[in-house]
């Protein structure tokens, strides 16, 4: 119990800024091994969001500015992270021409053109696909996004080497194999449980299609991950799985 517990404020400590407390780490051992509990925070994160929209709800807001507010709280919640991260990787493959290059443009602070673009889009898209959720799945909507926009992570980790020796995501390299199948054991027995069977197959279908797809670009054109297109894989899927069930539920 208290390896679980270890984990989960490992896993909640590095993806979300919420006031919990600090796991212990004996190394990156630790932090590898806590990815089971990833999609674990995501569907806290998305479950945060759709309270706050519950709450636009009943102040008198509309559905949009709701909406809205849900995706703050997200970001918030998180401290950016992800968005942080979709920036860098979208300024990194726009404007680089080289694995040296592009891996200079993501350790960069500064955000370009391509950044600040891929944001506008991803933000506008996760707000309306959330606008458009029907009110009695808007709760399942939001944790299922965020469950496997997390779940994404586990997998890019699963599919890829770390590009570079350092950075954040090297911290979590090479997860165990136990912890990778606890964490799409856990994603599966939610999702399932919250949404019916041919959604919930149709939007893994739709996270695994995506990772691919960001794993693809990456080992291309770095040789890998970063901590950067973790965070990119992350924003694709949630944004991809929002629209998904705003189009199918």
């Amino acid at each position: 119990m208290r390896a679980i517990l270890n984990d989960l404020f490992n896993a909640f400590g590095l993806l979300t800024r919420l006031p919990l407390p600090a796991g212990h780490s004996d190394g990156m051992r630790n932090f590898s091994r806590a990815v089971w509990a990833y999609p674990l925070v995501g569907a806290v994160v998305g479950a945060i969001g759709a309270l706050v929209w519950f709450a636009g709800q009943l102040t008198g807001l509309g559905v949009a500015l709701s909406a809205g507010l849900a995706v703050a709280a997200q970001v918030l919640v998180t401290g950016a992270l992800h968005e942080d991260g979709l920036a860098d990787f979208a300024d990194s493959m726009g404007g680089g021409h080289s694995r040296e290059r592009i891996l200079e443009i993501m350790r960069d602070s500064r955000i370009g053109t391509y950044g600040v673009l891929a944001l506008i889009l991803i933000l506008g898209l996760r707000w309306g696909g959330i606008a458009d959720l029907p009110l009695h799945q808007l709760l399942a909507g939001l944790i299922c996004a965020g469950l496997l926009g997390r779940l994404a992570i586990v997998l890019l980790l699963a599919l890829l080497s770390p590009a570079r020796s350092d950075g954040l995501g090297q911290t979590v390299a090479s997860p165990p194999v136990g912890a990778i199948a606890a964490a799409t054991l856990c994603s599966v027995a939610i999702i399932f449980l919250h949404l019916p069977l041919i959604t919930g197959i149709l939007i893994f279908a739709v996270m695994a299609a995506v990772s691919v797809l960001v794993a693809a670009l990456a080992r291309r054109r770095i040789g890998g991950y970063t901590g950067d297109v973790l965070g990119a894989g992350e924003q694709i899927t949630e944004a991809a799985v929002l629209l998904t069930l705003a189009a199918t539920l």
